[in-house]
């Protein structure tokens, strides 16, 4: 008898808490464990589609309930608005790293990126390059059009003009 009423009261309980909780993430990562009203263990984790997110131990995340019962729960946010750039806007897109690492889609028009890149595959830009810094290339180089240089030009190897070998001039 007191089995069956403690298990209806636990039930109880369950049906009429909340169907979301605000927690702390105790084990981060893909399967994750939160403390809410107790530790919660091997969570799911949910975000839109085409994001893959896994939150941090000490992250700040909401739960849901589901399933029949309310017994199934899952993470599907956490807190990010400390990570919120200062200046950011309504309608703004931050998507950030614990790295560092960024992307910041302002309402203008203009993305900002923070952090090392690799880029794989084939791009085609359209519009004005501006690089501030070096700049290494390891492979071929085609210019189309007219090309234009400020300062010195340092060539190791060989010169080709118009299919023809440029000789340097020491007449000066």
């Amino acid at each position: 008898m007191w089995l069956s009423k403690t298990i209806a009261a636990r039930q109880r309980t369950e049906r009429e808490s909340t169907a979301a909780d605000m927690g702390v993430t105790t084990i981060g990562g893909g399967s994750a464990s939160v403390m809410t009203k107790g530790e919660q263990r091997n969570l799911e984790i949910f975000a839109p589609g085409g994001l893959i997110w896994q939150p941090q131990a000490g992250d700040t995340v909401l739960v849901i309930k589901g399933g029949t019962g309310g017994q199934e729960r899952c993470v599907v946010a956490a807190d990010t608005s400390a990570a919120a750039p200062k200046d950011m806007a309504p309608g703004e897109l931050f998507l950030y790293s614990c790295g560092n690492a960024s992307i910041h889609l302002r309402k203008d028009g203009s993305i900002v990126i923070k952090g090392n890149g690799s880029v794989t595959g084939n791009w085609v830009i359209e519009g004005d390059i501006e690089l501030t810094g070096g700049l290494k290339v390891t492979g071929g180089v085609e210019l189309h059009g007219p090309v234009s240089m400020d300062g010195d030009v340092t060539i190791n190897g060989r010169l080709t003009i118009n299919g023809q070998p440029c000789r340097p001039c020491f007449c000066g």
